[in-house]
């Protein structure tokens, strides 16, 4: 049976709140959320910012397995049995981020359904762009990957218009994103700047005319 909500019972707006079991902290960019290793007991809510997460192999090399926006759950993991954490997460941009108690969280997927229903759309969304970009490490060149990094980056094919990059984001980060190697990274984006592609002016400018490389060979 599906859970009933309370009476005027906002997902968004009870992330948005102190309480029992839930806190909210700002972190400054650069500043580790939690660390590879770290026990998972809790949730993150991200209210403003943007979050990187990445893994560290036995033998030291790094791989950012994911950038995650504003309004994006991450380590939810421990909800499923993960006891320690898989991952680095680490403030990209100043963030504001919310923590939940595992405890709260599964007592909320069981008792209101409008905070189930926003946390299994995003699961099911971040499910889908796990795919993409495994297709992607699969199937598409270096030069694509990048280029459809940057248009993630910079939101398009997302609701509302592309933005600039305003974050600071080094050819190394893009390069472990990518799965490839710093000078081939700035190899591309010495390339797509002299087409035309894309913009450096206080921050990374990305046009659509970059949709061009990932759309044809």
């Amino acid at each position: 049976m599906k859970p009933k909500d309370k009476p005027g019972f906002d997902p968004e707006v009870f992330l948005t709140r102190v309480g029992e079991g839930k806190a909210i902290a700002d972190y400054q960019q650069g500043q580790i959320v939690f660390s590879q290793g770290d026990r998972a007991e809790t949730i993150f809510y991200i209210q403003k910012g943007k979050v990187k997460l990445s893994v560290v192999s036995k033998q030291g090399k790094e791989a950012v397995i994911a950038i995650l926006e504003e309004s994006a759950f991450f380590g939810e993991g421990c909800l499923a049995g993960q006891r320690t954490r898989m991952a680095t997460a680490v403030a990209m941009t100043d963030c504001s981020i919310v923590r939940v108690e595992k405890s709260v969280t599964v007592k909320l997927l069981h008792d209101e359904a409008a905070f189930s229903d926003l946390f299994v759309s995003y699961l099911l969304s971040r499910n889908i762009r796990i795919e993409e970009d495994l297709v992607d490490q699969l199937f598409n060149s270096s030069e694509k990957r990048l280029a459809r990094v940057l248009l993630l980056l910079a939101n398009y094919g997302k609701e509302g218009r592309p933005e600039p990059v305003t974050m600071k984001i080094s050819q190394e980060t893009l390069a472990e994103i990518v799965g490839t190697t710093r000078p081939r990274v700035s190899f591309f984006m010495n390339k797509f700047r002299k087409l035309g592609f894309i913009d450096y002016n206080g921050g990374l400018q990305v046009h659509s005319s970059l949709l061009n490389v990932v759309l044809f060979d």
